[in-house]
C-alpha cells in the first residue's frame, strides 16, 4: 500500500503554506475580550489570496477554472488553514462548489462555479438545523411552486441556525425535506424576499446567523433533488471539519513543545521533566489517531470505495477522534503553558476558542459512538 500523498496534493500544500505564512493568528481582537463578533467580514485580503493561487478552485474541473483534484486535497489544505486560524469559509464554499459541480444542473454550475473559483462568489452551508441536534434537513421545508411534477419553482419555509457568514455570503446552501420526505439542497440568495438574517457569534467569535425562511421562493434549478446531493454536502462539511481540528491540534503541540523546552525550572526545561513528557506524548497519539482516521475517512468520499461498513462509519471514528482529541491537545496545552497560556497577548487561548468551537461543530464522541454501534448492528463484520 502507499500512503503517500500524490505530487499535485503536496503541490497545493505548498502553495498554501506560502499563501497561509503571512497570516497572523492575532491579527483581530482577541475573542476573550470582545463581546460580540472579532470582526464583520471575512479576511477579504486572504480570501483574494487564495483566490490568486487557485486554491479556491482546487477541487473543481477544469471546466470552470479548477485544478480538478479531489476532496483529499482540500483537507489537506484546510488543516494548514487551521495553523493559523484562518478567518475565511474555505472549507463551506469549496465544499457546496463541489456538490453543485456534482449534482446540480449544468446551468447553475456555469452561472456559480467561475465566480466561486476566482473568489467573486463566497458561499456557505447552513448544516446545523434549528438546534443543531437534530438532521438539519428536517428544520426546513421544501414544497413545489405549482403543478405537476416538475414545477417552475420552489418554496422555503424553516430555520437554520449557526450558519458560517452568512451576512457576506452570496448563496447560502440550505437543506430541506420535501413532502415525501426526501432530502434536497437549495441555493438561497440571502438578499431574497423571505430571508432574515439574525445576528449569532460563535465560540471562536467568528459570525454566524440564523437563517430564517418565510416563504421563500427558489428557481427549480436552484433546488438540487438528486439523491445523495445532501449526504455528499454534509460528509465534506463533517470530513473538513476533522482537518481543521487536526491542523489546529498540531499547530498548539508545536507551540507546547517549543514553550516548554525553552521554560527552565531548577535549572532546567520543563520538557525534560518525565510529567511533561508523558502528556505531551499522549497527546502526540491522539494526533496520530486524528489523522489516520481522517485520511481513512477522506478516502473513502473521494474514491467511493466500499468497505465493511458504509462510508459513515469511517466518517463517524474520524469524528470521534477529532472531537476528543482536539479537546484534550489544547486542554493539556493550556496546563503545560501555566498561567501563560491564558494571557490574551499570547495567542494560545484563541486556538483553545476555536477548538472548543470545532468540538462543538462535531458533536460529543459518545453520540458518534451511538452512530458507529448502531452501523455495526446493521452490518455484522464476519
Amino acid at each position: 500500500m502507499d500512503f503517500t500523498f500524490t505530487e499535485e496534493q503536496q503541490a497545493a500544500v505548498e502553495a498554501a503554506r506560502a499563501v497561509f505564512s503571512g497570516v497572523a493568528p492575532d491579527s483581530v481582537p482577541s475573542p476573550a475580550l470582545t463581546p460580540g463578533a472579532v470582526a464583520e467580514d471575512i479576511d477579504r485580503r486572504l480570501w483574494g489570496e487564495l483566490a490568486g493561487s487557485d486554491l479556491l478552485g482546487l477541487t473543481l474541473s477544469e471546466e470552470y477554472g479548477g485544478a480538478g483534484l479531489d476532496p483529499v486535497a482540500l483537507f489537506l489544505v484546510l488543516r494548514e488553514s487551521a495553523k493559523v486560524l484562518a478567518r475565511v469559509p474555505l472549507l463551506e464554499s469549496c465544499a457546496v462548489a463541489m456538490t453543485v459541480e456534482r449534482y446540480g444542473e449544468g446551468s447553475l454550475a456555469a452561472e456559480l462555479l467561475p465566480r466561486a473559483a476566482g473568489g467573486e462568489l463566497v458561499l456557505t452551508a447552513g448544516a446545523n438545523g434549528r438546534t443543531g441536534h437534530d438532521p438539519a434537513e428536517l428544520a426546513v421545508t421544501a414544497r413545489p411552486d405549482g403543478p405537476g411534477a416538475a414545477p417552475s419553482g420552489w418554496v422555503l419555509d424553516g430555520v437554520q441556525s449557526a450558519v458560517p457568514w452568512a451576512q457576506v455570503a452570496d448563496r447560502i446552501a440550505v437543506p430541506a425535506h420535501t413532502g415525501e420526505g426526501r432530502a434536497v439542497l437549495a441555493l438561497v440568495d440571502p438578499a431574497r424576499q423571505g430571508v432574515t438574517l439574525a445576528d449569532q457569534v460563535s465560540t471562536s467569535g467568528e459570525r454566524l446567523a440564523e437563517v430564517r425562511l418565510d416563504g421563500v421562493r427558489v428557481e427549480a434549478r436552484e433546488l438540487i433533488d438528486a439523491p445523495g446531493a445532501w449526504e455528499w454536502l454534509r460528509d465534506l462539511l463533517t470530513t473538513g471539519t476533522c482537518a481543521l481540528a487536526l491542523g489546529l491540534g498540531e499547530r498548539v503541540l508545536a507551540m507546547t513543545a517549543e514553550y516548554t523546552g525553552k521554560r527552565e525550572q531548577f535549572g532546567f526545561p520543563v520538557a525534560t521533566f518525565q510529567a511533561v513528557a508523558v502528556q505531551a506524548a499522549d497527546r502526540y497519539i491522539d494526533l496520530r489517531a486524528m489523522e489516520v482516521t481522517l485520511w481513512q475517512a477522506a478516502w473513502r468520499i473521494s474514491t467511493g470505495a466500499g468497505g465493511p461498513l458504509p462510508a459513515a462509519g469511517d466518517i463517524a471514528v474520524a469524528k470521534i477522534w477529532a472531537s476528543d482529541g482536539v479537546r484534550r491537545i489544547v486542554q493539556t496545552a493550556q496546563h503545560l503553558h501555566g498561567g501563560f497560556g491564558a494571557d490574551t497577548d499570547y495567542p494560545l487561548h484563541r486556538f483553545h476558542a476555536w477548538a472548543k468551537q470545532i468540538e462543538l461543530s462535531l458533536g460529543p464522541a459518545a453520540a458518534h459512538e451511538e452512530a458507529l454501534g448502531d452501523l455495526l448492528a446493521a452490518h455484522p463484520l464476519a
